[in-house]
């Protein structure tokens, strides 16, 4: 009786995947390191990159989709509302409930936040490796688009 030999290319996959993971996480780190919005808390950035995406919201919703209390939500809320980052506005359908936004002000920091990082990156991928190599990384960015379709 012959027994199956294992795939290589699962244990490929799966060494990869590892790999990805932990390469996404440090560039990740690397990035906020070289580049972070100064003088915010990790949970204040968040409600930045939420309100950004997704658009005005409430302290609720925002709660909710950060898994944190309501009560820890409206602190950090406050906190941005304090720095001129986030604004509220009574929401038009039901004048109980605040509806939270970007302010100018947050919309310039965030701008500049992704220029100075993009622009670090340009420069360390310039910096260290050849052409062949960045033409290498290109290819390997159209792919991670791929993975990132889900």
């Amino acid at each position: 009786m012959k027994t199956a030999l294992p795939d290589p290319r699962i244990a490929q996959a799966q060494a990869t995947a590892r790999e990805l993971r932990a390469l996404v996480g440090r560039l990740k780190r690397l990035l906020r390191e070289k580049v972070g919005i100064e003088g915010l808390t990790l949970s204040q950035i968040a409600v930045l990159i939420h309100l950004d995406r997704e658009g005005t919201t409430t302290v609720s919703e925002l709660a909710r989709a950060e898994n944190v209390r309501p009560q820890s939500m409206g602190t950090t809320v406050a906190d941005l509302q304090t720095l001129g980052l986030v604004g509220g506005a009574p929401d038009p359908g039901d004048g109980r409930r605040i509806l939270l936004s970007l302010t100018r002000l947050a919309h310039e920091k965030i701008n500049a936040n992704r220029a100075a990082r993009e622009d670090w990156l340009f420069h360390a991928i310039r910096e260290r490796f050849d052409a062949h190599e960045q033409d290498a990384l290109a290819r390997g960015v159209e792919l991670l688009k791929r993975l990132a379709e889900g």
